[in-house]
């Protein structure tokens, strides 16, 4: 090898008819990583082996347009881009070749990658109700596909040529656009054009290279977004409804006898539900001029010192109200609690059961007319 291609810009390998190395330039030793000392008498498959195939067609015919093998060095794979020429005795014998070429693994790492965003970017447009745009510096559309453009009936490419101004002449986000083109980006406008509501995405394009673009619009189809919303509010609206409907039932307020309500309590009463019992009850007591509101706790096993401090609570605010609370069932963890926290009950009429509380309140009416017969 002469000392020219030796230190030239680009790969130099030359090989015997074993296509074993004799060759070995500066820039061979740059992109495969061994020495010419370390490579020299080897056999070319052992230094630059190929991923796929070897290196005989090296001594069957030259190769005079560069096509590309992958080629491992170490653990990885480097894209190397050859051609050759073979050297031949009188008899035509092949008598070896010698290997011109450049690692080009960064151009096609390139080449993939801006593969796989147009397959992505196919793959989005295809499948999604978006539409993707680009206009230029002036506002003329340079690009526009998209699935959402379906929705109103345009093909692809159909503003192609046009200016987005003069398309749409009563567009509301001409500011927005204005304010893009110039620099500005703009995120999630919600606007209706040809009938049907997008949101927009405005991004401005720093560097447009050959493309001339200076802003590129994302537009999504809001329709099917915006009837899952309604019907997903709908069915927030259907169990709000319906718990206000289970809070009714599982709290009834009971006019057991004229001037007496019940309210018989069941499952779990944390300090929230508390809050509302006693708003119902209070309002029941004044609508139905209740003397008596016996609240029942049969069904409820288990409550907290902040829940047994409510329901005293509560008695006293139907004792404000000219009525008498009064409490039956008392589980005995209840009264544990209610003890724990010194609850004083001496002034409260507490009995075991509904029908002994009943009775004391019938007692009481009885009572009350008999003294203001007498009065």
């Amino acid at each position: 090898m002469d000392e020219r291609s030796k230190r030239g810009p680009h790969v130099v390998i030359e090989v015997d008819e074993a296509l074993r190395v004799t060759g070995w330039s500066r820039r061979a030793e740059q992109v495969f990583a061994a020495a010419e000392a370390e490579v020299l008498g080897r056999g070319l498959g052992e230094v630059v082996p190929l991923v796929a195939g070897d290196w005989a067609a090296l001594l069957a015919e030259d190769r005079e347009a560069p096509e590309v093998e992958a080629v491992r060095r170490g653990g990885e794979v480097l894209y190397f881009q050859a051609w050759w020429q073979s050297e031949r005795d009188a008899d035509g014998r092949a008598t070896g070749a010698t290997i011109h070429g450049h690692d080009v693994s960064d151009r096609i790492g390139r080449y993939r990658r801006a593969a796989l965003a147009e397959k992505m970017f196919e793959a989005v447009i295809e499948n999604l109700d978006v539409s993707v745009w680009a206009l230029d510096k002036a506002g003329n559309y340079l690009f526009q596909d998209g699935k959402g453009m379906q929705a109103v009936g345009l093909s692809p490419q159909h503003f192609v040529g046009r200016n987005i101004f003069e398309a749409f002449p009563d567009h509301p986000g001409h500011g927005v656009v204005r304010r893009a083109l110039a620099g500005e980006a703009y995120r999630g406008e919600e606007v209706e054009v040809l009938g049907v509501p997008w949101r927009n995405w405005y991004v401005p394009v720093a560097d447009p290279g050959d493309s001339g673009a200076a802003m590129v619009g994302i537009s999504f189809d809001l329709r099917e977004s915006l009837r899952r919303e309604a019907e997903l509010q709908g069915k927030i609206d259907l169990i709000e409804k319906q718990q206000e409907v289970i809070r009714e039932l599982s709290t009834p307020i009971i006019e057991v006898w004229d001037g007496i309500i019940t309210v018989p309590i069941l499952g779990l009463v944390d300090s929230v539900r508390t809050a509302e019992i006693m708003d119902e009850l209070l309002q029941a007591v004044g609508r139905l001029r209740a003397r008596f509101a016996i609240l029942d706790l049969t069904g409820v096993e288990v409550v907290d010192t902040g829940t047994a401090s409510h329901l005293i609570a509560m008695i006293r605010a139907i004792g404000l109200l000219g009525a008498e609370g009064v409490l039956t069932g008392i589980h005995p963890r209840i009264a544990q609690t209610m003890v724990a926290i010194g609850v004083d009950l001496s002034h409260v009429a507490v009995h075991a059961r509904l029908r002994d509380a009943l009775q004391h309140c019938i007692a009481r009416l009885g009572e009350q007319k008999a003294g203001r017969a007498a009065k």
